[in-house]
């Protein structure tokens, strides 16, 4: 079987890659297509998956609609040569060419960013989300008891380097903090600003008087930031974050990335994510605050309270086991799914309970 997954944001990349190995295993082939965004080509590569490069995303508002079709015929184009038989991800480019040419299109679903889903959704085939409260999508969505984070980072596929600490130049048990700044360039940006630099400096000062920093930055760094760049290659950073003190900042991917690996994160954004708002309601993983000021001050306080608590490690640790237990091994069922498709969507919509046959055993 052929196999083609659009890349619409870095994380992306890890979604698939255990399914990936799998399924080449297998003895299926698959190919990646990709915008040239931020490390999405570095994992790529990293990773020796086959894949296309279609060159930068368009940036302005006018740049987004070019984009819709130019990015879309190039990816028709693609698929006349490569013929695949089914296509994954949850780009608008990839559920309009699987539409064109009749073949499945399977998404996966969890910022519930409406200018994008009311694009792809018409054209996909099923839509996977998990099961924390969130608008419904309809009659096409397959709900999950898990986070799409847990297909690469549920300990059943990822056990974290303790080496990445020396990696570092850092002192056994040293604490250090990742910060997380996004470049505010997607559609669903559009009218956030995000943390301002004067606090981001405040973040820095204040969180360096008790713990190393380091910055992840999809965007170029003031000169005076460039000091604490993450110095390793892309595919170190879950190493890293496995054994942080604290993830803070603007992406909530990162910080749910962080959640599950059992590491405290602060998110800063006016439009908290639904999966963030479970972590924080439900497990108390993460903490969600808003963009003005007053709150983004609240925030570094409230970081220097974590860094500063030395059972913090282990609470959360307790928080990470117990959400650990209520969620099924993301990685397993989706496999299942797009293996056994169209006839697992039928498997669930008849019965739900069917998941539980990916239940962790932890």
């Amino acid at each position: 079987m052929k196999i083609l997954i659009d890349i619409g944001h870095p994380a992306h990349v890890h979604y698939f890659k255990n399914f990936c190995k799998t399924s080449e295993a297998g003895g299926n082939e698959v190919l990646f297509t990709t915008r040239d965004k931020e490390i999405a080509i570095a994992l790529l590569e990293h990773y020796g998956f086959k894949y296309i490069n279609f060159g930068k995303p368009f940036k302005s508002k006018l740049g987004k609609i070019i984009g819709l079709f130019y990015f879309t015929i190039r990816l028709f184009g693609v698929s006349i040569k490569f013929k695949p038989e089914i296509y994954l991800n949850s780009t608008m480019y990839s559920a309009i060419v699987a539409c064109l040419l009749r073949k499945p299109h399977i998404a996966l679903e969890d910022t519930y960013n409406n200018e994008q889903v009311n694009l792809y959704l018409p054209f996909t085939s099923a839509v996977l989300t998990a099961d924390y409260p969130h608008p419904s999508l309809g009659r096409k969505e397959i709900q999950y008891s898990g986070y799409h984070e847990l297909l690469y980072l549920h300990p059943n596929n990822f056990v974290p380097d303790p080496g990445i600490i020396k990696e570092l130049g850092l002192k056994e048990a040293e604490k250090y903090v990742i910060l997380r700044f996004v470049s505010w360039n997607a559609s669903h940006d559009f009218g956030h600003k995000g943390i301002s630099q004067k606090n981001k400096l405040l973040a820095i000062n204040r969180f360096s008087e008790f713990s190393k920093v380091f910055i992840s930055s999809e965007s170029t760094l003031p000169e005076e930031f460039n000091k604490y760049q993450f110095p390793l290659a892309p595919y170190k950073m879950h190493d890293a974050l496995a054994f942080a003190s604290l993830v803070y900042g603007e992406s909530s991917t990162m910080t749910s990335e962080g959640a599950v690996l059992g590491i405290p994160g602060i998110y800063i954004n006016d439009n908290s994510t639904y999966l963030t708002q479970e972590q924080e309601n439900k497990y108390g993983l993460v903490f969600n605050y808003t963009e003005t000021n007053a709150d983004q001050i609240k925030s570094i306080e409230k970081g220097v309270e974590i860094i500063c608590d030395f059972d913090s490690a282990e609470k959360w640790k307790v928080k990470r086991n117990r959400m650990l237990k209520d969620k099924i091994d993301s990685n397993a069922f989706i496999t299942w799914f797009i293996e056994n498709f169209p006839n697992s969507f039928k498997t669930m919509q008849e019965n739900p309970e069917y998941q539980y046959k990916f239940e962790n055993k932890i």
